[in-house]
């Protein structure tokens, strides 16, 4: 196992800077996710990381040995691919033995390295099948293999489920993190999708236009995100968020008002702020979770989404668009009444998209 650090790492192709003042620490045996958009920078971190680029400024330690003018192969990581790029004429077995072949690794070593990634990835049935053979989950699963085999302290891994369907990617995320529970290795992951962000790391790193937004928990990143981007880029829905007048330490949105004396949000001298809430929290008026103290307020189902387990109803307050998420039938074109409760709503400046609240543990 392996700790690895970022310090000010900055990248640029000619005048364009792709990553900007990166600085990270990844624990022993951490399991890292780095989401993003796409040309965030993400891919770019993880293949200076691998040595596969070359930082403009800043530098990378692994197990605390700066390692800029280390060549990939004696960095000791393994990366996988978003390709499988597995051999087409070589066996599983074969494909997964190459590497130390290579490395003229002692057979008797080759022979138990293999059997071991083996049984944790399950191939014992394919290990003389061809790629060609293989669905898309077990070809990921032999490159996953070939990784493992070299037993590194790093394992690096970008955007390694994006060519498989829902399903398989569904299963492989819950193989690369048991695997990653079996091995107890180091393990960077670089994702677009927030799911498998959300699922699977240990620390988030939400990146966007070359530059970390916020570095924290799953459940901390959802529930009490660093700003704008980060409140309506992860989870399966992103925060609804609108623009709300303040009159007199009242915030209005449309048919909405909200005393903010009992709220602890830090505003002064501000005249509109951006309210924010997930759609799974606007829920049917008289929802019995929430009996006391709810916001209420009527509008107009324009959209449906189903989804099978729950729906995905869109509706206008003001001229914002909002999403909720409901399990129950609700009827399009008709007025709705819905209600939020006060403790489920976050607030961000209007210029600086910062949270304006100090915490969000309080009672109404």
């Amino acid at each position: 196992m392996a700790k690895v650090v970022l310090e000010n790492i900055s990248k640029s192709f000619g005048k364009k800077e792709i990553l900007k003042n990166i600085n990270l620490e990844i624990k022993d045996g951490e399991f890292v996710v780095l989401v993003g958009a796409s040309g965030c920078g993400k891919s770019t971190l993880l293949r200076m990381i691998a040595g596969l680029e070359v930082p403009t400024s800043g530098k990378i330690f692994i197990d605390d040995k700066m390692v800029n003018n280390v060549a990939p192969k004696d960095r000791d990581i393994a990366m996988v691919f978003q390709s499988y790029a597995l051999y087409p004429h070589l066996s599983v077995k074969d494909n997964i033995a190459l590497g130390l072949k290579v490395r003229n690794v002692a057979k008797c070593e080759i022979n138990r390295r293999v059997s071991r990634a083996v049984e944790i990835l399950k191939l014992e049935d394919y290990i003389n099948s061809k790629p060609k053979e293989l669905s898309g989950g077990q070809r990921q699963r032999v490159a996953l293999a070939r990784a493992i085999v070299r037993e590194p302290k790093v394992f690096l891994m970008d955007e390694p489920l994006s060519n498989l369907d829902a399903k398989l990617r569904s299963q492989m995320r819950s193989e690369i993190k048991k695997l990653h529970n079996k091995l107890k290795t180091t393990f960077i992951y670089v994702t677009h999708d927030q799911t498998e962000a959300l699922t699977m790391g240990d620390k988030i790193v939400v990146l966007n236009n070359g530059e970390i937004q916020q570095t924290d928990t799953a459940h901390n990143i959802y529930n009490h995100p660093s700003n704008v981007f980060v409140a309506t880029f992860m989870g399966a829905n992103p925060m609804n968020i609108a623009q709300a007048d303040i009159k007199n330490e009242i915030m209005v949105l449309g048919n909405i008002s909200l005393s903010l004396n009992s709220m602890p949000v830090v505003i002064k001298n501000k005249e509109q702020v951006l309210v924010g809430v997930r759609p799974e929290d606007i829920v049917p008026e008289g929802n019995p979770l929430y009996p006391f103290n709810l916001i209420k307020f009527s509008a107009k189902v324009i959209f449906e989404e189903n989804l099978g387990a729950y729906k995905n109803v869109y509706f206008k307050i003001a001229n914002s668009e909002f999403c909720a998420t409901m399990s129950s039938q609700i009827p399009i074109e008709k007025e709705v009444k819905f209600s939020i409760n006060p403790r489920d709503l976050h607030f961000f400046d209007v210029e600086t998209k910062e949270p304006l609240y100090k915490t969000m543990n309080f009672s109404i």
